[in-house]
């Protein structure tokens, strides 16, 4: 199978060049990466330039955004900056974070997810975060899902579930999508990436509020929002969380801010998700 992977970097002097390091050390190499620049100030783009003069499948390209840091919209922006330039046909597309370090048989165990099933169309591992000298998972998510650093996508998954949502929350709708389409997602909990940066550690108020917009967008209504929201503040330990997201979503009803589902695909994440919370609480 052939595969590329997109990384989206800003500021990320501090990580990429161990980032890097673990591709260049897997037991199966991409046929390519994607390094886009997404306008960094700091000595990012020197190593860009290291590596990309060091190993042929690395590219580099510059994106010109705004500043300033917003989950969702930036991120995926800049993805689709690096994923215009894909010129071959491949089998398999990433969407990776600069911020991790992956085990160095990561890629090697996720394709072959993908080749023992035609179904499955998103699969990765977990991520863990180092807490008291110990890598420990990362309980913002479960590890039966595939988070947004590490997600491989199969390219007709990609393309059935519309490719990446220019919003916060494209991360949890993309896996929602993909069963809507029938797809299969596998997470090999075996594989333990190393998070460098734990997932929200630059969010402001106006990041947490995006949440509750991201819910509000997903179509999941009021109960669940509350649910996830509540959830969500709980794994952070940030309690006021919790009320931010709420005011997000109710900002977005309120100013009647588009959907990224159509009604069919909302009622089908509702009844998932209910599904998913009446099983854990049975």
């Amino acid at each position: 199978m052939k595969f590329a992977i997109i990384i989206p970097v800003y500021n990320e002097e501090a990580f990429l060049k161990q980032m890097l390091q673990s591709i260049v050390n897997q037991t199966k190499i991409p046929d390519l990466v994607v390094l886009v620049n997404d306008n960094s100030t700091d000595g990012t783009q020197k190593i860009i330039d290291l590596y990309t003069s060091k190993y042929p499948f690395i590219k580099g390209i510059m994106n010109t955004s705004e500043a300033k840091h917003l989950p969702g919209s930036k991120v995926v922006n800049a993805f689709y900056k690096g994923f215009k330039t894909l010129k071959e046909n491949f089998d398999l597309i990433g969407k990776f974070d600069a911020d991790i370090i992956l085990p160095n048989n990561y890629f090697e165990k996720i394709i072959q997810l993908f080749s023992e099933d035609n179904k499955v169309g998103l699969a990765g591992g977990n991520l863990y975060i180092e807490e008291k000298e110990k890598w420990v998972f990362e309980t913002i998510s479960e590890k039966t899902k595939v988070r947004g650093p590490i997600k491989l996508y199969r390219k007709e998954c990609f393309q059935s579930i519309g490719g990446l949502k220019k919003s916060i929350g494209w991360d949890t709708v993309d896996g929602l999508l993909a069963v809507y389409h029938g797809w299969k997602i596998k997470a090999d909990t075996s594989l333990h990436v190393k998070h460098l940066k734990p997932t929200g550690a630059s969010y402001t108020k106006e990041a947490s509020q995006k949440q509750g917009e991201a819910f509000y967008r997903m179509r999941y209504g009021k109960a669940l929002t509350r649910i996830a929201s509540l959830k969500l503040a709980l794994n952070k330990n940030q309690f006021n969380f919790y009320f931010e997201c709420m005011q997000g979503y109710k900002n977005a009803k309120k100013q009647q801010t588009p959907f990224i589902v159509n009604q069919e695909e909302g009622n089908f994440i509702r009844e998932l998700r209910w599904k998913g919370i009446k099983a854990k609480i049975l």
